[in-house]
């Protein structure tokens, strides 16, 4: 499973100005100079740009009282790769959102399965979800061969001349799918947070977590304030 980044468009600063310009009014970066004694800032350059304080806390005010559209004017595109089963949970998410994803109508190639490193028990307190305690290896394994085997007879129909389209509903839940997902800071922010609970899927939260690295990077005041820097 990963997440890929693609492109992105805007920053913090184009935040601050989605919402300044209700008062018609436009912020700026802040120039400050940089040493080669600051290491975290020198970047060859004399100066750098930052975003201004007043312009940080903004950010801070609108995130903290649900003040969302000044957020949805950045956007961030990736491509993602993980099994069905985690694909199906995501794709939920549509506001702010677009998905475009590989179609077996078309491709035919080999499907590759996707494993867990452990098979967890179900847990005995809640509905859904799962335990940290391991399933049994017996299962596990029965389980490998049983969806090989559905690979197997995927490919045999293929390669005998029945369409892809419909070929591939034999195929297990365990085969990795990719798609191009875009979607605006805000929306993203509400995947994070909803995903990363700890009641979420293991699978789902373990690929979500990514998006701290790509969105925080890229909108380091925005990103921390819409998920409280969890």
């Amino acid at each position: 499973m990963k997440v890929e980044y693609i492109d992105h468009m805007g920053s913090d600063l184009s935040v601050v100005n989605a919402a300044r310009v209700s008062f018609d009014k436009e912020s700026s970066w802040e120039h400050v100079l940089v040493s080669e004694s600051d290491p975290d800032l020198f970047n060859g350059d004399v100066t750098c740009s930052k975003l201004r304080d007043s312009d940080a806390k903004l950010i801070q005010y609108l995130a903290s009282h649900g003040h969302w559209s000044p957020f949805a004017h950045v956007t961030v595109s990736m491509r993602w790769k993980a099994p069905i089963f985690v694909a199906r949970q995501l794709v939920k998410h549509q506001v702010g959102l677009s998905w475009n994803e590989v179609s077996r109508r078309y491709v035919k190639t080999e499907p590759e399965l996707w494993w867990p490193e452990k098979w967890r028990k179900a847990a005995e307190n809640v509905k859904q979800g799962s335990s940290d305690e391991e399933f049994s290896k017996i299962f596990a394994e029965n389980l490998t061969r049983c969806a090989e085997k559905c690979v197997d007879a995927y490919i045999d129909l293929v390669d005998n001349g029945c369409c892809p389209e419909q070929a591939r509903m034999v195929l297990p839940l365990n085969v990795l799918t990719e798609w191009v997902w875009t979607g605006s800071l805000y929306a993203w922010a509400r995947v994070y947070n909803q995903r990363t609970d700890p009641t979420a899927q293991q699978e789902t939260r373990q690929l979500v977590l990514t998006l701290d690295d790509i969105c925080g990077k890229l909108y380091p005041v925005s990103w921390k304030a819409l998920t409280k820097g969890e």
